[in-house]
């Protein structure tokens, strides 16, 4: 792989970690660093992804590929990219900000690759479902439940995330039809893998909501969220039922979900059903969700490289065959998948 490529936002939790792991699985790599204030190497780019006058350095540099680490609301790197042929990879966008991109690339002619990966986990989920049925016409419904501990590291942008839309509606589908929910709410007993064990989870919005709907065309979709603390579980429902979020500060909420610990496991399950029974499949992190999300970007980078794919629009699960992308999941010393 010895290609030039950029990652934006790679001063942080997760773009470190991508770097890491990627240039520990392919040290041919030239692997660029971009984040506002530059840094004190050639490798370390100052890029400002809300000022576009700042790009010219990525092609100064011949990048071949770039990964967005940074939530980039504006879709100015998106454009530059579309604009100039270059490879693009986004791991950070919620569901709003996924969907508006998604419509902005499929209204341009498109000469490069343009990935979204913006799914749980760098985008894997989709992928980990047609492990379970490869037809998604066979599946009437998948529901994706997340164990989240709040000792795990976590970046700021999941945080914010939370802060700024926690007393948002978003939506689940329920026979194609879209019904609004709110974070919190709908409390459901499951009971969890890798001795978790039961715990009640709460309404929880990722993009995998919008994915699995309207681009893998799967009916029913729903995602569920539980904290590793049951009593932080049962705050957070109790302040949204209580309207308590609507009235905090937005520097108050940040607050609330700005908390990271030094590290902790990180699960989700995947629960299909299709007219022939259910299935189900059980991922851990013993390292955590940004060591998980770092190498589904790895692992996307490399699928771009090392294999033939056309310059198109894809979301990250659709570059990959599903059972390999499992295997090479199960490979890594910190995943564990049943």
């Amino acid at each position: 792989m010895e290609q030039n490529i950029l990652v934006i936002g790679g001063n942080g939790l997760v773009g470190k970690t991508m770097i890491r792991i990627l240039t520990l699985r392919n040290p041919q790599a030239h692997v660029f660093t971009g984040g506002r204030k530059g840094g004190r190497t050639e490798n370390d780019l100052k890029i400002d992804v809300t000022n576009p006058g700042t790009f010219q350095v990525i092609l100064d540099k011949k990048i071949k590929l770039v990964i967005l680490s940074v939530n980039d609301k504006s879709d100015h790197v998106l454009r530059f990219a579309i604009e100039n042929g270059i490879d693009y990879l986004d791991i950070t966008k919620p569901t709003p900000d996924l969907v508006k991109a998604y419509a902005l690339a499929s209204h341009k002619k498109v000469s490069s690759r343009i990935v979204f990966s913006s799914g749980w986990m760098g985008g894997i989920v989709n992928g980990l479902v047609k492990t379970l049925v490869e037809d998604p016409k066979e599946i009437r419904d998948v529901k994706l439940l997340v164990y989240y501990s709040v000792k795990d590291l976590a970046g700021e942008s999941s945080a914010h995330f939370m802060a700024e839309n926690v007393a948002v509606s978003f939506c689940n589908y329920k026979d194609n039809k879209p019904v609004f929910v709110r974070h919190f709410l709908d409390a459901e007993r499951f009971n969890f893998s890798f001795g978790i064990g039961e715990r009640v989870a709460y309404n929880f919005d990722v993009p995998d909501l919008y994915i699995l709907n309207k681009i893998e065309k799967i009916p029913n979709v729903s995602v569920k969220m539980t904290y590793n603390s049951k009593l932080i579980t049962w705050l957070l429902g109790a302040f949204q039922k209580m309207k308590i979020f609507n009235i905090l500060s937005l520097k108050e909420r940040k607050m609330i979900f700005g908390s990271s610990g030094n590290g902790d496991q990180s699960v989700f399950e995947i629960i299909v059903k299709t007219d022939h029974g259910d299935k189900k499949l059980s991922l851990q992190s013993t390292k955590g969700q940004a060591e998980l999300t770092a190498l589904s970007a790895v692992l996307h980078i490399e699928e771009l490289f090392n294999n033939s794919h056309e310059n198109a629009i894809y979301f990250s699960h659709q570059l990959h065959r599903p059972e390999l992308l499992k295997e090479k999941l199960k490979a890594y010393k910190t995943i564990n998948i049943l």
